[in-house]
């Protein structure tokens, strides 16, 4: 079996986009199969690309061609990059003659592959991760029910029909490409995961980070991740002075960097909080679990929209693996992965008083934590591990191209 990936973005970048890929590719090796894989006009944009480069011994295919004017036009720039795309992956799928074409989000991708898969006679699987169309929504970048956002809808659903088969990573899209009229019987469900045997339960403390933050003896309540508006950084910030009122001893870790961090800056100094809130700007991924091993209690306070009740996160998937404690807003994404009380605590969405109350309980109540700990880590070893998920393309493949 050899399988041709299309896809937006790819390792060296880092984004969970990049580590889901990573993942479906190394367990997909395992099965014996082989892959290929090319990455879209997007990819790493304003840097150069080569036609390949070999990244963590996977070669990935650039798409080198150029955009042009038309690349920075709404729609026509869509339109572009398909075009610039579907050149590519001809090119590619000429020389490497893979059996499947598996395209994954954007519906850029599905719209070039579709293309691709037709002129060449190759059967197409198209995987949605997450509806871009509400993620650019939640960045500011365009209205839900404007023009742009009708036209990507449109675009996407465009693929869905014409794929062969379609993945999503999660009931929440699935029950939505329904709803477009998408069969649920062409529909699999390749879930997000995590790989147990890399996230392992957090170590003791990291000294030098405790020294360095004055975090001995606090209790250290922390978000680890990229600051998006969506994720409801404000929230967490803005509960800092109630937490603190009932437990002086309480400090915010929030590591990462992103669209909102200057907001969140700006509004740790208007709390007057700074000696309590510490933000550690970006770090290397490689030290990203020393700041784990620091942490009480993990928060994940997503705000509620429709990108956050349809797609679920690996965060909390990532904080079950390692038994870390952690709380999080009951958006649909969440409740799909959480047991309230038995894998982790769920609060309600966007509501500051029952954040701070969850938080407090959990902090007063550490006699639950080694149970709420071994449940996590067990639900994760027995339905979301990467050989687990990566197992539902087997049938997918084998349907579409008769190979038993």
């Amino acid at each position: 079996m050899k399988v041709l990936h299309v896809l937006d973005h790819s390792i060296p970048l880092q984004s969970g986009y990049t580590f889901r890929s990573r993942a479906i590719l190394r367990e997909q090796h395992a099965l014996g199969w082989e892959t290929v894989q090319l990455t879209g006009p997007k990819h790493n944009t304003g840097h150069a690309v080569p036609p390949s480069e070999e990244v963590d011994g996977i070669r990935f295919y650039r798409c080198t061609g150029k955009t042009g004017v038309l690349g920075k036009l709404p729609v026509l720039g869509q339109l572009s990059v398909i075009q610039v795309l579907t050149k590519r992956l001809i090119e590619v799928a000429a020389e490497e003659r893979p059996d499947v074409i598996h395209a994954h989000s954007p519906a850029l991708n599905g719209v070039a592959a579709i293309r691709a898969g037709r002129a060449l006679g190759i059967p197409v699987v198209y995987e949605v991760r997450g509806f871009w169309e509400d993620a650019a929504v939640s960045h500011g970048t365009s209205s839900e029910g404007g023009l742009r956002y009708r036209l990507t809808r449109a675009m996407e659903t465009w693929a869905l029909k014409r794929a062969d088969a379609v993945t999503c990573i999660c009931e929440g899209i699935r029950a939505d490409l329904v709803k477009r009229g998408i069969s649920a019987e062409k529909i699999t469900i390749v879930p997000n995961a995590v790989d147990a045997a890399r996230f392992q339960p957090v170590g003791e403390p990291n000294a030098d980070i405790v020294n360095r933050y004055a975090l001995a003896g606090k209790k250290v309540i922390a978000f680890i991740g990229s600051f998006y508006a969506y994720e409801g950084l404000d929230l967490l910030v803005d509960a800092m002075p109630r937490l603190l009122a009932a437990r002086p001893d309480v400090r915010l870790l929030m590591v990462g960097g992103g669209q909102v961090a200057d907001e969140l800056k700006s509004r740790v100094a208007q709390l007057g909080i700074q000696d309590k809130v510490i933000m550690t700007g970006r770090v290397p991924h490689e030290e990203v679990e020393a700041y784990y091993s620091v942490t009480d209690v993990l928060v994940y306070p997503r705000k509620s929209m429709r990108l956050t009740d349809l797609v679920t996160p690996l965060k909390p998937l990532e904080a079950m693996a390692q038994k870390s404690m952690f709380v999080a807003s009951d958006v649909g994404g969440h409740r799909e992965l959480v047991r309230d009380g038995v894998t982790g605590t769920l609060f309600r969405a966007d509501d500051i008083e029952d954040l701070v109350r969850c938080l407090l309980r959990l902090l007063d109540e550490e006699h639950r934590w080694p149970a709420m700990r071994d449940a996590g880590r067990a639900f994760v070893e027995h339905e979301r591990t990467w050989t687990t998920s990566v197992a539902n393309l087997k049938p997918v493949y084998q349907r579409l191209t008769g190979e038993a």
